[in-house]
């Protein structure tokens, strides 16, 4: 069997436990079914681009973007764990090499984030379907999201991973790091109406355009600014993942 596939198959089978499943979703479901719906008393419509959308139609897209980012944690827990044990030794007096290592990584979070993109489009369906207004580049556009967000986040997470040395720093950094990205977006609620410098540092996160070309490609809302988020999830995703693969390839294991 290929390494990396071997590498993949042991990532997948260590990182996806119930507990994991579990978070994945059942949190996405309480915000779209609980907090999305009793926030309509507040919110009547949300504008995104030309459209204007329900709150939870507009939460629901948003928890895409989310879940995927929420995913990619993995890849920063996979490269700890495996330090603080030490498995990369054992890993790399194998048939496997740092190349492995990385690739089955950059595998992991794609597929991992591919199925929790499609995983909560599916549960989400019922509340945005309304709204929506798929074409032939709703479904490219949602992989694209997937992978360049998946590719993005999972590098941050594994940046983290090979900075950080105690225990206590590494959960610290990288909840904090990611509690940022969620709620410091429009995930959650749009960057109209939001005060500065608040709606500035929402495009200052790349999670607000991981959401914005999800809810593009749902909602058939193409223009040259969503043109434009997505070259930057392009450049942000590739310079990071460089970077990333700088750092584990020099890390002294």
């Amino acid at each position: 069997m290929n390494p990396i596939i071997r590498l993949v198959n042991r990532n997948l089978t260590i990182a996806l436990n119930p507990g994991f499943l579990i978070w994945q979703v059942i949190f996405p479901l309480i915000y779209i079914f609980v907090a999305g719906f009793a926030y309509t008393s507040l919110i009547d419509v949300v504008p995104f681009e030309n459209k204007e959308l329900s709150y939870p139609a507009f939460l629901a897209t948003g928890m895409i973007g989310f879940n995927i980012m929420n995913s990619t944690l993995i890849s920063g827990i996979i490269i700890w764990n495996d330090r603080r044990n030490g498995m990369f030794e054992q890993i790399l007096s194998g048939p496997f090499t740092r190349v492995h290592y990385i690739l089955s990584n950059v595998v992991t979070i794609g597929i991992v984030g591919l199925v929790s993109a499609v995983l909560i489009a599916f549960i989400a369906y019922p509340v945005f379907s309304e709204s929506s207004e798929f074409s032939l580049l709703t479904i490219p556009v949602i992989i694209f999201a997937s992978v360049t967000g998946s590719l993005l986040f999972g590098s941050i997470a594994s940046i983290i991973a090979t900075r950080l040395k105690s225990s206590e720093g590494f959960n610290v950094i990288l909840n904090t790091v990611f509690l940022f990205f969620a709620f410091v977006s429009t995930a959650f609620y749009p960057a109209s109406g939001a005060p500065e410098p608040l709606a500035t540092a929402f495009y200052l996160n790349p999670l607000t355009y991981l959401v914005d070309v999800i809810r593009a490609g749902i909602f058939g809302s193409f223009t040259n600014f969503v043109i434009m988020e997505m070259l930057i999830l392009i450049v942000l995703a590739s310079s990071l993942f460089v970077i990333a693969t700088k750092l584990l390839t020099k890390l002294d294991f």
